[in-house]
């Protein structure tokens, strides 16, 4: 195993709040749908166990009302909260006003709930880029300490490539911290190599050799993330999607969870908040 810890982290939402499925699912049918993210939470929470992992859960404000017991599981299992925002909008189709709102509200909610402060923010889809910076001044000024919202790479939903590959102060080296997902850089591009569907698409094989060459040539932790919907290659699959969408989302969803149990043996994991302030 590698001696470098890596940071795991889980984007708490369940399938039918993606944002690939917006378009399809109205937020006002979110209530009436069949919730599986208790259950598929729960078998995450073994796994990381049985692996001697920890991790930090970037969770919904919509979530942790309805299952307040599986934020407090999380805390209780040694596990880092930590905001997804209150409903999965993306940081970039909000106002200054409405995400401060969302991000204010958001943290309340989790910290009432657990009992713990809530240090951390993921924006759904990696929402943050260069056309609304300002979310990292709000996320400073509603008592965050960090951000892990920025994807270094180019993609057609989200992603700023020109961003630094590793962590870093936006706004001076007292501000806010953001810390991107995990790249390689090979033939002068930053390639994704820190989960989700690209994860699931590529031989793991592949992935492993990724996150190696962060570790032992940059020396650097990498930042690996991956959602409670993954694991769950019988969840619902509502109809009409475009097939693009329906790729992403149902690849392999089969083989996640042996991967994931391979990542616990292959790498050493750990909390956002012990990786990146304790150390600062």
């Amino acid at each position: 195993m590698n001696a470098l810890r890596n940071a795991m982290t889980i984007d708490v939402e369940d399938y039918f709040q993606v944002s690939a499925f917006a378009p399809y699912i109205g937020r006002d049918s979110w209530a009436e749908r069949e919730c599986r993210v208790e259950a598929n939470v729960e078998r995450i929470l073994a796994i990381l166990e049985q692996g001697g992992a920890r991790g930090t859960f970037f969770t919904l404000g919509w979530i942790a009302e309805r299952y307040p017991q599986l934020v407090r599981r999380i805390v209780a299992g040694g596990h880092e909260l930590a905001s997804h925002g209150y409903s999965h909008l993306r940081a970039s189709d909000q106002d200054r006003a409405e995400f401060s709102n969302d991000i204010v509200s958001s943290k309340a909610i989790l910290e009432d709930i657990s009992g713990t402060r809530v240090l951390g923010y993921r924006a759904p889809s990696f929402s943050i880029g260069p056309a609304n910076l300002w979310a990292l001044d709000a996320l400073q000024e509603a008592g965050y300490r960090y951000s892990s919202s920025i994807y270094p790479i180019r993609h057609d939903h989200y992603g700023m490539p020109d961003a630094p590959r590793f962590a870093f102060h936006p706004n001076g080296a007292d501000g806010l911290l953001e810390v991107p997902i995990t790249t390689v850089r090979l033939m002068r591009r930053n390639l994704p190599a820190g989960g989700g569907g690209y994860f699931r698409l590529m031989p793991y094989a592949m992935s492993r050799w990724m996150m190696r060459q962060v570790n032992r040539q940059d020396q650097r932790p990498a930042i690996f993330y991956f959602h409670p919907w993954e694991i769950d290659p019988d969840q619902p699959r509502p109809g009409g999607l475009h097939w693009k969408a329906r790729f992403r989302h149902y690849v392999n969803l089969g083989r996640m969870e042996d991967r994931i149990r391979a990542l616990t043996r292959d790498f050493a994991w750990d909390r956002m908040d012990r990786l990146f302030l304790e150390a600062a």
